[in-house]
């Protein structure tokens, strides 16, 4: 089995760095420094901390368990209701401290990169395009009790998860995320 290369540690190190402290928090040498690299390796793996942060996303996109929307075997909103669990699970896991980080590099970054901020609208619009298509599914099975457009409402789901998400990191707790179920739920025929 191959170790993994220190691009990879400087990856993984960031991707802790940046959810714990956000990306203005973590400099270089936080992220060399918790890969157990010397500052100037970062510059033989990445042009910049920009890109180093979208590729942070893109693993961290892949995490998402985005596919269990597209598994037919499981009702269309009960497979939305179990990618929104898997996420709340994700949350719970690290005590809410952590956030989405699409949302929170969204917040922190979104006037200050536009990198960053094209990143991150391009992966919340992938999740709800994803979204919306599963609905679409729902409403022709007769299982969408909301007559809001798929589009419109796929939107308002990945902004009131993002909402949520943010709020439970700062309650440190789920109520946040009981109140989107209690909505979502009241969705569903």
């Amino acid at each position: 089995m191959a170790r993994p290369s220190l691009r990879e540690h400087l990856i993984d190190a960031a991707s802790e760095r940046f959810h714990e402290y956000g990306f203005n928090g973590s400099g270089i040498k936080d992220i060399t420094d918790a890969a157990g690299a010397p500052k100037g390796s970062f510059y033989n793996h990445f042009d910049s901390k920009e890109s180093m942060a979208v590729e942070v996303m893109s693993r961290y996109g892949e995490t998402r368990e985005l596919g269990m929307l597209a598994d037919k075997s499981v009702a269309p909103m009960e497979r939305i209701r179990r990618h929104f669990v898997f996420l709340s699970e994700d949350l719970e896991q690290y005590g809410y401290t952590r956030g989405c980080m699409f949302g929170n590099f969204g917040a922190e970054l979104s006037t200050q990169s536009p990198t960053i901020r094209d990143e991150v609208g391009r992966r919340l619009g992938s999740w709800e395009s994803l979204l919306a298509s599963v609905l679409e599914e729902a409403r022709a099975a007769g299982e969408l009790a909301s007559g809001v457009d798929a589009v419109v409402l796929a939107r308002f789901l990945v902004s009131a998860w993002e909402g949520a998400a943010m709020q439970a990191k700062v309650v440190r707790g789920s109520a946040p995320l009981d109140d989107f179920f209690a909505v979502f739920d009241s969705m569903t025929a």
